[in-house]
């Protein structure tokens, strides 16, 4: 089945004026800020739009000048380099311009956070906020987001949102980011001042976390939720964190559990996502599992867990999951040791929670092998008819 790489050779020959910008435009663009741009796309306020293909050329005579593919992290998908390479070969693409690039990481205080802003060239400005990256600090202010009221992250998106609005003064802004982007999203949508908030045309929350319940209720919220779209893929488990907006997108993917967080396993047709009524059993029940385990810990002891979690991670003085990897036995020998330093009841949590998300993940994965061959089955009940063979 076809993927957002396949969409940029169908729809890049077409122009945003002749087929207008849509939900998979949207996740390329949320994808594209994984791309480290640095020294290459101005800072918000310090210089010119970057046509895309020119930052493109620049970007791979930095990073791939011995030929070889950039290595984008653990999680990070391999395949936003080859994303950046099409999308600079197709018309649609090629002369949006970048701008107001920033990319922070603070490994003391947990704090990640970068974004990318594209002019479209129809009139639109899209504010791309990234995810999750390989960062071990990056994945702990992911958790903190079930702790605190609010995230150093998404308090610097209000800014950036801000900012890229006064320097677009006549531009409409959509906002979108791919896991925690999406979440950023959307916090920016609703926290940014009223005035930028009124041009805001589309918030996209592409398999992102939700907030705690009361942000859904505030009226900054309201004035936009009919402009927040939320896309999540069929058995997502972080895009179901927390809560969420009601109306949401479920989209078909080619990948099982856990990895259908991935973007590049997202079904496209023509200029839409092959979608689906809901999330399967096994995500609800995930969802479920989830929300009745974070519920059962106050605020105090998550971030106490959370605290110890990534004591154990960052134990062996990796910085990125990456280095976690490259030296796993050194880490796994640190980790156990700091495991041992927990007292009972944080190791029991932790254990628990570990615990949790693989029996999750591994029947998502049951399930969907299940679903495949289900949809295999009539396919090869119509060959055994056709050929008047018995069907067993």
């Amino acid at each position: 089945m076809a993927n957002i790489l396949d969409y940029l050779d169908w729809r890049g020959d077409l122009t945003l004026t002749q087929d207008p910008f849509n939900e998979v435009d949207n996740l390329i663009l949320a994808e594209l800020s994984f791309v480290n741009f640095g020294g290459i796309v101005p800072a918000p306020g310090e210089g010119e739009s970057v046509p895309l293909q020119a930052a493109a050329e620049q970007y791979f005579a930095a990073h791939a000048a011995d030929g070889e593919n950039v290595s984008m992290g653990v999680l990070v998908p391999d395949c936003i380099p080859e994303m950046l390479k099409k999308m600079a070969q197709t018309v649609r693409f090629r002369d949006m311009g970048l701008n107001c690039f920033v990319d922070w990481l603070d490994v003391a205080k947990a704090e990640q956070f970068a974004a990318l802003s594209i002019d479209t060239g129809d009139g639109g400005v899209y504010c791309s906020f990234r995810g999750t990256d390989d960062t071990i600090a990056g994945w702990k202010e992911d958790f903190l987001l079930s702790c605190m009221d609010e995230i150093p992250a998404q308090k610097k998106t209000v800014e950036y949102v801000t900012a890229v609005a006064k320097q677009f003064p006549r531009k409409k802004l959509l906002l979108g980011g791919h896991s925690k982007g999406g979440n950023l999203a959307v916090y920016g949508g609703v926290f940014s001042p009223a005035a930028v908030q009124k041009r805001i045309a589309a918030v996209y929350s592409n398999d992102g976390p939700g907030f705690h319940e009361n942000l859904l209720t505030l009226p900054e919220h309201e004035r936009i939720e009919d402009r927040i779209f939320s896309i999540v893929p069929k058995s997502s488990v972080v895009g179901m964190l927390l809560e969420h907006e009601e109306a949401y997108t479920v989209v078909d993917s080619t990948q099982l559990g856990l990895m259908q967080h991935d973007g590049f396993s997202w079904e496209v047709m023509g200029d839409h996502f092959v979608t689906l009524r809901q999330i399967t059993r096994q995500g609800q029940m995930t969802n479920l599992a989830m929300r009745e385990w974070v519920h059962a810990i106050d605020p105090s002891q998550r971030e106490k867990f959370v605290d110890a979690l990534f004591a154990v991670l960052s134990a062996s003085g990796a910085v990125t999951l990456t280095d976690l990897k490259a030296d796993s036995l050194k880490s796994a020998a640190a980790m156990v040791k700091a495991m041992k330093d927990l007292d009972k009841e944080t190791r029991v949590a932790l254990l628990d929670f570990m615990g949790l998300l693989f029996k999750s993940n591994f029947r998502m994965v049951l399930e969907g092998i299940q679903e495949e061959t289900e949809k295999k089955l009539p396919v090869a009940r119509k060959w055994t008819r056709k050929k008047n063979l018995p069907i067993q």
